[in-house]
Formats: C-alpha cells, structure tokens, sequence
C-alpha cells in the first residue's frame, strides 16, 4: 500500500496561471489559445456576448460583439469547430486538474481521435512534447475508472516510448537495451523488463541486433517510425543506384569549356552515370558551381531537374547561384500542413529525372524517406551538403550514414576557392572544420573577434554591434544582420537578445498581438498550408487582433492563429535553427551558459552562415579552444550505415 501513497494524497492542481483563473473547461480552452483565430481581447469578451459554453458558440453572438462582423464571425465558428478534437482533449485534462495547453500537441500527435485514445491509455499523453511522467500519472488516477498502478503494462509501455522519444529529440534512431533499462529505472519503472516486453508486444517499438568489430552481437530499441524510415531509405537508396541509366558517357558530362578542377568534374561525371551520389566538401569549395555543372549537363542531355533544399533561404540561394528554379523539400514533396504528410509518394511521384538535395546535412531520416519514396525507378539524386556541419534537428544521420557506408559514390572537394569573395571567413570555417582555431588576424575586419565579460556585457556588445557598428562601419543594414546563439535562456540567449533588439529596433506600438508590424520572426514548426516552413525568418507586415501579416520573402501571407504560436521573434535565434541559411553580416555570440554544449559542429556551423561579415563576441572562454580542438557532438546512435552495407 506504501508505494501508492503519492497516488493516494489529493491531486494538486497543476494547471497554469491562465488555467487556473478559468471555472471552466470551455473558459481555459479559449485562454489557453486552442480556439483558432480567438485573440486574448475577443476570449475576455465572450461571457459579454453570453458565450460561456460550446453551446452557446454561434454566429449571432459572436457578431454582437463590439469589432467583430458577421464575416470574421462565420470564420469563428468555423475554426472553432475545426478544434472540436482540442476542445475534447482539453475537457479531459481540465477535469483531472491539469493545464488544458498540452491538447494542442496531443492532437497533433493523435489526431482527430486524441480524447478518445487517451481515455483508453492515459499515459499516452507521455508522448505530447512537454508532459513529465508525474503529470502523466495524475492523468490517469483522474481518467480511469478502475485504480491505475505503477506496473501497469500501458505505464510501462509508454514509459518505454517516452524514453525512446527522448532519445529521438537529441537524434538518436535506437538506444542499446543497458541505457534504456537504466533510463527506465529513472523514470521509476518497477520492471523494466515487463515494460519493454508490453512495448515490445504493441508494436510501435521495435528491436535489433546489433554487432561489434569483434562480432558480438548486442540488443537495440528503437521507435517503430523511426526504424522503418532508415529502411526505407536504405532500401529508395539501393533501389534508385539498381535502376538508373546513364544520362550519357563520362565522356560527354563535361564540356571541354567547363572552368572546373579535377574534383567537381568527378563529381559531375558521377551524378550523369549513377542514381545516388554525393558532393560535399566546407565553404568556398565550390560546391555551388558544381551543381550549377551538374544542371548544365542534364540540360545538354534533355534531362529534367528539380533542385530543392531543406530551408527557404537554402533554396533561394540554390536558385540564384544556378539560374534554375529551386524550392524546398516540404513544398517539392507537397506537405501538408503540420500532418507531416506528403501528396507526392510512390503513388504519385516527382516527374524530375535528376533530383538535387543542397544543405543535405539537414536530412533526417523522415523526410529523406519521404524523398527517397516519391523518387520513381531511373531517378538520379545529388545529396549536396557539408558533414562537418550539425546533424539535422530530426532523427537521424542521413548524410554522414551514406557517406560512412561507403556504398555511395562520393566527392569531396577540399581546394578552396572563394577567397577574394569570403576568404577571411571561409579560412576561418576550414580551419574549424580541421580541429584548429586559429588566432584572427584580418586587416579587412571581414571576421572581428570581441571578448566580453560574461553574458551581461555579451548581450551588450551584440547589441551595439546590430544597431551601430556593423551598419556604420560596413554599410549592412540591421536588417540583414543575424544574431546566433546556442542557447535560448540567459542573459545572451535568443529570448533576452530579442527582447533587447526588439526595444531597439522595433518597440511597436503596444498591439494586442504578440508581435508588431516590422518584428522578424522565426517558425518553429511546419505549416505548408499557409505558406511558410520550420526555421524560414519573416518580417511581419501587419497585426492585429485577427490577424498576423507576415513576409517570408514571396510577399505577405495571412498567419492563421492556429500557426501563430509557432512564431517567436527572430532577430536572434539558435545555430541550430540557422542551419541551411545565410546572411550577409552575422554575430555569433557564444555566452557562459553554452560552454558544455560548443562542439566542432556547432561552431563551425554558426561561422558558415555569414556571407561578408562576421563578429564573434566571445564570452565562453577556454571551453571554445576545447570544444573545437577536443570535443566533437555527440555520436547518433542509428542503423542506416549498417542498412545500406547490408550488415547482418
């Protein structure tokens, strides 16, 4: 009975500061924000218009309300019933005490049907970003009917999964079975065994055998999605290099007035001979020009192309550095929405007979499935990317898995040419690619070090250098100047820095909106329905309480609420959300609080985003050196070399 106690003492009330002012379910469903399109002034309104309850939501009263016409009306309505599964999900987690804002990503996560699977198996809330196991567990002491306990097979199973997931967020595809037990005995799983067995016998779990050098074989968990991405892949990549002709001789790839060096001639020798290959190489080695080769000879040869990338700032410069149309993956694969899900598959596949993936480092292993399957027999892919760089924020490890298999043909271009146009900082890169970080000694001031005195005089001098010296000194505007940090919290994280830049840049005007007309802002996750993606930077054109205009680069776009809380300002963000993105100035700051986490990648990363400035305002002090000389990021755990090498 002792070890029920917990469960047993009354339920705390877990809900947030604006839950715990609602009396209602309805009432914490429109303060929480999950009512599309419902801005705080309108929710604060409602009791006004009589509208204290799902049923008293209609177009009549919501129109007598003061500002709010019949058609914004209709739309409310609409919206609002397009949030049923949200609202039912967040009746649930009202009545067990707990705050209604995961309901957003339990019907991300779930779908339509979320309130109905989470009656049956509580502990699958587990899975929603931002759930702890404790608020799981007073979930299902509220949901079910009969009394839960700590062995139960779906705890143990979702503990499992949780686990795993956790695992996935830092990019792993599998976990060996030592680490997941001992994970597991943190989450406090009376039987890890019983636990893995009930995932086990679910199904969204899978295990593998795994074999060391000295041909030991060893156990490995993973998540049943995740797993039959990378065979998918391995198996799109062994089947595009078994159907592909040859576009033409090896001879005939490459005119005689091609200026290229024996390296990017190779390269386009061997995107016109076989279905899969791979170009990387650091900045300035031409890998740009390559591509433009590449796309060159498959127009000698009456071949079609598609060029794409994972970011829209990749694909707008892929696009002006070749002359030839180019977009991202998640608009060429036709996402939609936040479902993940794409029209073009095997059932409907990409009518290009070359397909060319720049910035393929940020490949994880979805969406290069999700490539890989909407790529017919007899398509040849270019994966074009730098490994040094960080691996993709997804699962996986795509581009380094090809390359370590060895079964793909390969190029790397190692002379670097772009020095008059970026020597300074593409030196730079190429001696942190190698290990070294070498003094900064640039009459030019094309790279500028600045060291600072913790992350109060970081934050400082960041500002001063956006607002002043870099448009002063170099002529580049504020708005074409990016700041990136690792960390979001702290005094140089992206929530102070942007706070900081946005009283200077942009004070606004008090708008009851998050933001302010001329705000740059950032998105955080997919929404191809209303026309931008993950890691894409805008500057909004106008706000109010119905509506967010914002320019992501191909003009305005209406941002519906639903999308609107996947946009935080962007004056500053993470080098991991810059991945695939460049700008003409950047400042690179790297605070105390990011000192454990600087690695070769990370680094090398942020200085590769700028174009024809970089400051770096150092405050990390000997764990820079040692990040870069000492410390690499640490190892993915995945199968897809192994897959593509057909190891047993």
């Amino acid at each position: 009975m002792s070890r029920h106690r917990t469960w047993d003492t009354p339920r705390r009330r877990l809900r947030s500061a604006a839950d715990a002012l609602a009396d209602t379910a309805f009432e914490a469903f429109c303060e929480a924000g999950l009512w599309p399109g419902l801005g705080r002034t309108l929710s604060a309104a409602l009791p006004a218009a009589r509208i204290n309850g799902p049923d008293d939501v209609s177009v009549e009263a919501l129109a007598s309300l003061p500002e709010v016409g019949r058609k914004r009306a209709e739309t409310l309505v609409k919206s609002f019933a397009s949030a049923a599964p949200r609202l039912a999900v967040a009746e649930l987690l009202f009545a067990a005490s707990l705050s209604v804002r995961p309901a957003f990503g339990a019907v991300d996560a779930f779908g339509a049907t979320a309130a109905e699977l989470l009656r049956e198996d509580p502990w699958r809330l587990l899975e929603v970003p931002g759930v702890d196991l404790r608020t799981a567990d007073r979930f299902a002491l509220a949901t079910l009917e009969e009394r839960p306990t700590k062995t139960d097979p779906r705890r143990g199973r979702a503990q499992v999964a949780h686990g795993l997931a956790r695992a996935a967020r830092d990019g792993h595809t599998v976990v060996p079975e030592k680490t997941l037990v001992a994970a597991l005995a943190g989450l406090d799983a009376p039987e890890p065994e019983a636990a893995l067995d009930a995932a086990l016998d679910e199904g969204r779990v899978l295990r593998f055998e795994e074999y060391d050098a000295g041909g030991d074989a060893h156990r490995v968990f993973g998540l049943e999605r995740y797993a039959m991405a990378e065979d998918a892949v391995a198996e799109g990549v062994q089947r595009l290099m078994a159907t592909a002709e040859r576009f033409c001789d090896a001879a005939d790839a490459v005119s005689a007035d091609d200026e290229l060096d024996p390296a990017q001639r190779d390269a386009v020798v061997a995107v016109a001979v076989h279905g899969v290959t791979v170009l990387h190489g650091g900045p300035g080695t031409g890998k740009s020009r390559t591509v433009a080769a590449v796309v060159e000879m498959a127009a000698r040869h009456g071949k079609s192309v598609a060029l794409a990338a994972p970011t829209g700032r990749a694909a707008k410069r892929l696009e002006a550095l070749t002359d030839h149309e180019a977009t991202t993956l998640h608009r060429l694969l036709q996402a939609q929405g936040t479902s993940g899900e794409f029209l073009r598959t095997e059932s409907w596949p990409l009518d290009a007979d070359l397909v060319v993936v720049d910035e393929a480092s940020m490949l994880d292993a979805e969406l290069a499935a999700a490539l890989l399957d909407a790529c017919p027999d007899g398509t040849h892919v270019m994966f074009v990317g730098d490994p040094a760089q960080l691996p993709s924020i997804g699962p996986g490890r795509v581009l380094g898995d090809v390359l370590d298999s060895g079964v793909v043909p390969a190029t790397e271009l190692t002379i670097l040419h772009r020095q008059a146009e970026g020597g300074a900082i593409a030196r730079l890169a190429t001696a942190v690619r190698a290990g070294e970080l070498p003094t900064v000694d640039d009459p030019s001031k094309e790279v500028v070090v600045i060291t600072a005195d913790g992350p109060s005089d970081a934050a400082r001098r960041v500002t001063q250098l956006v607002t002043d010296s870099i448009p002063r000194v170099f002529g580049i505007p504020a708005g074409e100047i990016q700041v990136l940090t690792p960390v979001h919290r702290g005094g140089a994280g992206t929530e102070a820095l942007n706070k900081a830049l946005k009283e200077l840049l942009n004070p606004g005007q008090g708008a009851s909106s998050a933001f302010d007309p001329g705000d740059r802002v950032v998105a955080t996750a997919n929404h191809m329905d209303d026309g931008f993606a993950n890691g894409e930077v805008g500057v909004v054109t106008e706000s109010t309480d119905s509506l967010l205009g914002v320019d992501f680069g191909a003009g305005p776009i209406a941002v519906p609420g639903k999308a609107i809380r996947d946009l935080v300002h962007g004056w500053a963000i993470t080098v991991h959300r810059a991945q695939g993105s460049e700008w003409p100035a950047v400042v690179v700051v790297l605070p105390p609080e990011a000192s454990g986490m600087l690695s070769r990648p990370l680094v090398y990363t942020a200085l590769t985003r700028a174009q024809r400035h970089l400051s770096i305002v150092h405050a990390a002090g000997p764990a820079l050196a040692r990040g870069v000389r000492d410390v690499g990021a640490r190892p993915r755990r995945t199968r897809l070399a192994s897959l593509l090498r057909g190891d047993p």
